[in-house]
């Protein structure tokens, strides 16, 4: 899975809930995350295809149920783009300070 599918669907915050939640209660299935969220069963499920549809979570047939549980895969590659991005950053910082820092000779905290 792409690193935009992951954020595109960590993006919403009732997402990132049912993702939680998911996390912390293991193989549950979309009217056990209804009981215990401010949405409809349908909400969720449709909450649940977009975290499917990224990678984050897998659902496997249960009898009549889906039971989902999350796929931490695509979210370690997102970890890793936002500390290349973040080191970037710092570099570019430090580069920055150090100009400033020859430019006016009093040095930058």
């Amino acid at each position: 899975m792409s690193v935009e599918a992951v954020f595109t669907a960590l993006a919403d915050s009732t997402r990132r809930l049912v993702l939680q939640r998911v996390a912390e209660r293991g193989d549950v299935t979309a009217t056990e995350l209804a009981a215990d969220l401010p949405v409809s069963r349908q909400a969720v499920s449709k909450h649940l295809d977009a975290l499917g549809a990224a990678g984050l979570i897998l659902g496997s047939k249960v009898g009549r149920e889906v039971q989902y549980r999350v796929t931490p895969e695509p979210l370690t590659g997102a970890v890793r783009w936002m500390l290349e991005v973040g080191s970037e950053w710092d570099e570019r910082v430090t580069r920055l300070r150090s100009l400033l820092q020859a430019d006016d000779g009093y040095g930058v905290t």
